[in-house]
């Protein structure tokens, strides 16, 4: 779709399939009718270019002003905007309830063939929000929205409709049209990692997801793209990362992504992304009941290249390594057994006291590969520990840091998008929970404080530069109805790139 930004003074002299009017419900307690006063100068000039239109709805109570409740009137008697649609905002509006709104407005806009649409942004009162932030988040919401799965469907979705926005603002400024920009590169970059986490493990594979980012680098001129196979990595000892690969026929793949946007020998932002395309558990096996969801295992991986496909939508001024290691875990009679002690990359050695641990074992060869690009910072996104899901639930990433800066810049970034992380500790009394007779550290730590001991395990790799972890697996997929990847959490991530250039 196409975003556009444009002072309020023009929305009168526009003509638009459909105009977008947000209201209020302004009722007093006792009061028997409602009333939309605060939107009077507006409803004023519509109820004079629609001959009193707006006036007898008023009058009948036909405007919906519930939150997320929809009025759509045809036939307004003026050409400038043959339909109107009231968007009903309640009482008063928060960033959640705002989010429900432009939802509400999305889905409603799904069963109408309108080619463009008109908004009155400056209507929107959303306490804890400015403006910018408004068009940005409406713009991300609006966009993903327009995200329907169909690549393994016989009857593919209608294309949708709806392929022009016009925000109407006080002020057409610079900032307004950068935010703008800013969340449809969001959305194009959450777009692009759903797709890849809702494909099916037999489509999306190693072999896949190195073709798929060797395709972006083909799409921006700025992004190049290396994968190493099996035979580079046993000559670089990630002999943790191929641990996990050797229950399966599936080569593993370790995909490096660099975009160049600033000039000169500037040290890069690294991402590191779990790609484990699909997680049976291995050896030890995962219970049958939803092991379908393993194909979402590689969302961290999706993310962040979600993440790299919006930073060359901006052509951001950074410099970006992303980096995935991609691999398959399944059991085998050549699968890894728990018991068995490897060497990762780093030279520690790891008891794998459960092969269902299995991305932190990819993701610290990962971490100490990285090493080699001497980073200002590297963020890692797994679906790393069930742990995680049942400290947070689905609405905050877990997110470990060994700099307090950087875990503050990110949660700053996560408040901005709504696409927010909650900080946990990394402390020397969870590492004790990792040792071992055999070997230097286990990969499991047993079963308290899942989620920490993981992160704990992943911080034995770090020690060379600024880190963080977040643990998506509340985050990255939504089950049941809604069954899906979420995209999250490329807006976070970009927000922090963004804020960082």
């Amino acid at each position: 779709m196409d975003f556009l930004v444009k002072p309020s003074s023009q929305w009168e002299n526009t003509k638009t399939n459909c105009l977008i009017v947000p209201v209020y419900d302004n009722k007093s307690t006792g009061a028997k009718s409602s009333s939309t006063q605060n939107n009077s100068t507006v409803l004023k000039q519509l109820d004079n270019l629609s001959n009193g239109l707006i006036s007898r709805l008023h009058k009948t109570g036909d405007i919906r002003l519930g939150k997320g409740k929809t009025t759509l009137i045809h036939n307004t008697a003026t050409e400038k905007f043959p339909r109107l649609l009231f968007l009903g905002c309640g009482k008063e509006l928060n960033t959640t309830t705002f989010r429900e709104v432009i939802r509400a407005l999305a889905h409603e806009l799904s069963h109408h063939k309108i080619t463009s649409i008109h908004i009155l942004m400056d209507e929107f009162r959303v306490k804890d929000l400015d403006q910018t932030r408004l068009l940005q988040q409406a713009t991300t919401l609006l966009e993903s929205f327009s995200y329907k799965y169909d690549t393994t469907l016989s009857k593919k979705h209608p294309k949708p409709s709806l392929e022009k926005i016009i925000y109407y603002c006080e002020q057409a400024s610079v900032a307004n049209k950068k935010a703008t920009a800013q969340g449809l590169a969001m959305a194009k970059g959450i777009n692009y990692a759903r797709q890849l986490g809702n494909l099916p493990a037999n489509i999306c594979n190693p072999t896949f997801l190195a073709k798929s980012v060797i395709e972006m680098g083909k799409a921006y001129k700025k992004i190049s793209v290396k994968v190493l196979e099996e035979t580079d990595m046993k000559k670089l000892k990630m002999f943790s990362l191929l641990s996990v690969t050797a229950g399966t026929h599936q080569p593993a793949k370790f995909i490096i992504a660099e975009y160049k946007g600033s000039k000169g020998t500037e040290k890069p932002y690294v991402l590191v992304g779990k790609g484990v395309t699909f997680d049976s558990g291995g050896i030890s096996i995962k219970p049958g009941a939803k092991m379908d969801e393993m194909k979402f295992d590689m969302c961290g991986a999706a993310s962040v290249l979600g993440t790299l496909k919006a930073v060359a939508e901006l052509e951001l001024p950074v410099h970006l390594i992303v980096v995935v290691p991609a691999v398959e875990n399944l059991p085998s009679g050549t699968a890894t057994k728990p018991g068995d002690v490897i060497t990762s990359m780093s030279g520690q050695t790891i008891e794998i006291l459960n092969t269902d641990a299995e991305g932190r074992l990819i993701l610290c060869d990962a971490l100490t590969y990285v090493e080699r690009f001497h980073p200002k910072s590297v963020i890692d996104v797994a679906t790393l520990t069930g742990a995680c899901v049942v400290a947070l639930g689905k609405h905050a990433s877990g997110l470990y840091s060994n700099k307090p800066e950087l875990s503050q810049q990110l949660v700053t970034a996560g408040e901005t998008t709504y696409d927010r992380a909650w900080p946990m500790p990394l402390w020397e009394e969870y590492n004790q929970q990792l040792g071992s007779r055999f070997a230097d550290i286990a990969n499991i730590g047993g079963p308290e404080g899942g989620s920490v001991t993981a992160a704990c395990f992943l911080s034995r790799f770090t020690k060379k530069y600024d880190w963080a972890h977040l643990d998506i697996a509340g985050t990255a997929w939504d089950s049941g109805n809604t069954k899906g990847a979420t995209g999250r959490p490329v807006a976070l991530l970009t927000q922090y790139l963004i804020d960082r250039s």
